[in-house]
Order: C-alpha cells, then sequence, then structure tokens
C-alpha cells in the first residue's frame, strides 16, 4: 500500500486547486474573509507532498527492505499495439528534484500568505500556485515521457497565467503570450520525441528511451536527442530562446522564485540528465548542448552587467548559471551538474524571495556604475543594453515572415478562393445596388453592412436554403407559434449573450483546465 500513496504526491495540490477553483465558481471563496481558507488550504496541500517524499526518500533507500525504482499501476492508454503505462519513478534524481519542488513550494506559499495579502486575485493565486506544484511533482515523478509531458505542459499553462496575472495590463498579456509561444517551441521538440520514441521503441518509459532495455542506432539516437534538447533549451531558457525569461519577471516575486529561480526552469536540465543515456549515445548532441551552453553562460554574464533592477540582475544572472549547467552536462560532469542545479535553486530562491525586502534596504545608497571597461566602448554597453538584440533578430527572422505569411494567405483566400466557391465577398469589394434599406427602412436606399453578396454554385445553394428557411420562419414558426415567439427568441439570445459572457471571465478559464486536468488522470 506504501508505494500507491507515495505515488500520489502531487494529488493534495492538485485536489487543493479544485477545491479553491469550485469555491470561486460557486461565489464562496472570494474577498479578504476567504484568504485565511485558502493560504491554510494551500500551504497544507504542499506540506502533505514533501512529507510524502521524505518518507519516500527514507524507504527508497532503507537497505532492508528498498523500494523498486519503477511502479507501474497498469496501462493508462491503449491503441492498437501501442500502450502507455501508468507509471512512476522513485530514484535518486526524481526524489531529489520533487523534494526541491516541495520545499520551495511550502515556503513560497508561507512567503506569499502576507505579500500577497488583499491583492485582488489572491485566490487565483494560489490556485495557480497549487496547480503549478502537482505538475512539476507529476513531470518529476512520471515513469514515461507521456505523463512527463502531462506535467511539462501544465507547469507552461500556470507560468502563463502567472505572468499574466495582471492581465488587464497591456504589458503583462504581451509578455505572458510571448513566453507561451516561445515554450511552444520546445513543446514540439517533446512531441517529435515522443513520436520517434513510438516509432523506434514501442514505447516510452524513460529506460526504453534511454537504450537499456531497447537498442537504438546511432542516428535515431542523435535524433531523439535533439528533439529532447530542443525541449529542454526552451523551458531552461537557453539561448536562441533566452529571452522570454527576462519578460517573466512581469508576474509577483513569489511565483517568480518558485518558477524561475527554484523549479521551472531547471525542468530542463532535469530532462537532460533523466536522459543521461540517450546523450551518451549522441556524442554530436552532446557536444551541441556544451555549446549552446556556453554561449547562454556569455549572454547571462554579459547583459547582467548593464541591469539596474532586482529582479532583472537575478534573472539573467540565472540564465548564465543555467548555460552552465548545460555545459558541463554536454562535457559529460552530470553528477556536477545535478549538484550545481540543487545549490543554484537553493540560493537563487533565496534571493528571490529576500528581493523584496531588498529594495527597501537600498534605499538612499546610489546604484552601482557600470564595469569600467564595459563604459569606455559603446558600442558593446548597447550591445549589453539591447541584450545582444537577440529578441529583434528572433522577430526578424521569424516573427515577421510567419505574419507576412499570414498577411499573404489570407489575401490569397480572399481573391482567389472565396469567388471560385461564392463565399461572401470582402466589406471592400462591396458595391451593392439596393432600393430596400434594412436601416432606414423601404426605399431609403441603405443596406445592411452584414448583407453581402454571394456568386457561384455554393452562392446558389446559400440563397436557396436561406429562401426556404425564411418561408418555414414566416409561415409555419412565426404564424403558427404567435407574435410572442420574436419575442421568446430575442429573451433566449440576451439570456445566451449573457452565458458566454460569464465563461469569458478567467476563471472559468481556470476552472476548464482543471476538468481537463481530472479527465487526464
Amino acid at each position: 500500500m506504501l508505494p500507491e500513496i507515495l505515488a500520489l504526491s502531487p494529488m493534495p495540490p492538485l485536489l487543493a486547486a479544485a477545491v479553491i477553483g469550485c469555491g470561486m465558481l460557486a461565489g464562496v471563496v472570494k474577498g479578504e474573509a476567504s484568504e485565511r481558507f485558502t493560504s491554510r488550504l494551500g500551504f497544507w496541500s504542499v506540506s502533505l507532498s514533501l512529507l510524502l517524499i521524505i518518507i519516500a526518500t527514507i524507504f527508497r533507500f532503507n537497505t532492508a527492505d528498498p523500494l523498486a525504482d519503477r511502479m507501474v499501476f497498469g496501462t493508462w492508454i491503449k491503441s492498437g499495439s501501442y500502450h502507455i503505462d501508468l507509471a512512476f519513478i522513485i530514484d535518486g534524481l526524481s526524489l531529489t528534484f520533487a523534494g526541491l519542488t516541495a520545499l520551495f513550494a511550502v515556503l513560497v506559499m508561507r512567503f506569499s500568505i502576507n505579500y500577497m495579502h488583499r491583492e485582488g486575485g489572491f485566490h487565483r493565486f494560489f490556485l495557480v500556485l497549487c496547480l503549478f506544484s502537482a505538475a512539476m511533482l507529476v513531470l518529476a515523478t512520471a515513469g514515461n515521457a507521456a505523463l512527463c509531458f502531462v506535467g511539462w505542459e501544465l507547469a507552461g499553462v500556470c507560468s502563463f497565467l502567472l505572468i499574466a496575472y495582471q492581465y488587464d495590463r497591456a504589458t503583462a498579456a504581451l509578455n505572458a503570450t510571448r513566453a507561451f509561444i516561445t515554450n511552444r517551441i520546445g513543446d514540439a521538440g517533446f512531441i517529435l520525441g515522443i513520436v520517434f520514441s513510438f516509432l523506434w521503441t514501442g514505447e516510452l518509459s524513460w529506460s526504453s528511451i534511454t537504450g537499456l532495455d531497447s537498442h537504438l542506432e546511432e542516428w535515431q539516437a542523435g535524433v531523439l536527442a535533439s528533439c529532447f534538447l530542443m525541449a529542454a533549451v526552451a523551458k531552461s531558457a537557453l539561448v536562441p530562446l533566452a529571452p522570454w525569461l527576462a519578460r517573466a519577471m512581469e508576474g509577483p516575486t513569489p511565483s517568480s522564485a518558485i518558477f524561475y529561480g527554484v523549479v521551472m526552469v531547471h525542468a530542463g536540465v532535469y530532462l537532460v540528465l533523466r536522459l543521461q543515456g540517450l546523450f551518451e549515445q549522441a556524442p554530436f548532441v552532446m557536444g551541441l548542448m556544451a555549446v549552446i551552453g556556453l554561449l547562454t553562460a556569455f549572454y547571462g554574464y554579459f547583459c547582467g552587467l548593464v541591469q539596474s533592477d532586482v529582479k532583472s540582475s537575478l534573472i539573467f544572472s540565472t540564465t548564465g548559471q543555467l548555460g552552465l549547467m548545460f555545459l558541463v552536462a554536454g562535457l559529460g560532469f552530470w553528477r556536477l551538474a545535478l549538484f550545481h542545479l540543487c545549490a543554484h535553486a537553493l540560493f537563487r530562491g533565496y534571493q528571490f524571495l529576500a528581493s523584496p525586502s531588498l529594495m527597501h534596504g537600498v534605499i538612499g545608497i546610489s546604484q552601482r556604475p557600470v564595469s569600467p571597461w564595459l563604459g569606455k566602448h559603446r558600442i558593446l554597453y548597447l550591445a549589453a543594453l539591447h541584450r545582444l538584440w537577440l529578441e529583434n533578430i528572433g522577430d526578424q527572422l521569424v516573427v515577421k515572415p510567419v505574419q507576412q505569411l499570414g498577411t499573404d494567405l489570407n489575401a490569397f483566400d480572399h481573391q482567389a478562393i472565396d469567388p471560385v466557391f461564392g463565399l461572401p465577398a470582402p466589406m471592400a469589394n462591396l458595391s451593392i445596388p439596393s432600393t430596400v434599406g434594412f436601416k432606414g427602412g423601404e426605399g431609403s436606399g441603405i443596406v445592411d453592412p452584414e448583407v453581402l453578396r454571394v456568386s457561384g454554385l455554393f452562392g446558389l445553394l446559400m440563397r436557396t436554403s436561406a429562401n426556404a428557411s425564411y418561408w418555414f420562419e414566416e409561415k409555419l414558426v412565426l404564424q403558427g407559434l404567435g407574435p410572442n415567439m420574436l419575442l421568446w427568441g430575442r429573451r433566449l439570445g440576451t439570456r445566451l449573450n449573457e452565458f458566454e459572457r460569464m465563461l469569458n471571465q478567467p476563471r472559468y478559464l481556470i476552472v476548464f483546465i482543471l476538468a481537463t486536468l481530472l479527465a487526464v488522470f
């Protein structure tokens, strides 16, 4: 029974998020009066997860009766010859990362009780934080790539929600969108890795992917390693996808601490360490990893020289340290990379949590001047100030071409495809003569802008269908049921519009995410 209980360490924060979300939906959890309930529920849920992980660690390394590294609780998904087990892994690496996650979730929950007091989104913050804790625990203890991807994606969604915590601010919404889209690049690599693993090994367990249970050819190992390296590069914000991490500082400081100081930015490092056996079969990819790590370390150090606020200074220092972790992993020093991950997470988490107090302590103290050698070289100073123009280069090479392609395809769709199929013409091309005006009355010559001229075979079918519908409505519905039918229809439409506006509110988006996650589990 003990292994089953230990594998459920992500469940307490997940259930806490569900309770908070349902309470917000029902109107029970709201305002300052419910802050104590929400904060205590979140705090004790992650505390229970931490306790379960501590128990797992004790039993895992108990020489008398140690726990198995991998525990399977049945089949999760099965389709033909492919199946995915509901499996969890309890080895030293997963327990280390899961323990780090749970420990700082407890600390950040406790810190946030006072820091977020009387904030408008207090309950929303704790809901997302609980959801994030559950996601990272799933990521850390997942026994296969598919289950790990569930936690990987949910953590990314939580990151988006907390970067856009003040969603009424345009900057917060823009930064959250940028970070979310950039991470989708890495997710594409993760999905490709899952697909190729299915094709070449027939399984998604970590042992199969790393080649311990099935032999992979060198080129197959290289392709798999490249896919997962892409995922790690995006999640840990390495060059060339590094700029999104600085934008993520738009969120509250407690979320910045656990997301970008301790846990989520190290998820890429964890993935690389988990796939150590796979990368060792692909020396070229390991060399590429080392080069990317070295470039990221230089980028973080160089851009950090000109930062003038606390959170930006910390995040560029974090970027440099993440680069060094990938560098040492690419050179084959796997244990050193794990030690660096743990030491950096503990130290950086403390710095983020202490940064608000530091702001009060440095009042009246002059800012440290820029390094003398950098101040003497104007171009280097501008390069550091503009963060090596990395984001601008990405916009020019990727974002603008994609936008232009979308514009060209849209124009082609309107000018070539729509006339062939008889779809409505663009408003700019309308020149419909009419003696009947819907807005100004009969004979006014004013045409309703929603009335569009339709041509072609499909246009004929549409007009025929419209005439039939009009006859049915006029002869059978309005005359058969009476003039009150129109009034009832308008009332129903008003109620449906109100329901749609209610669904557009942020809290219902969170409830939808929770419902989806519960359906998955």
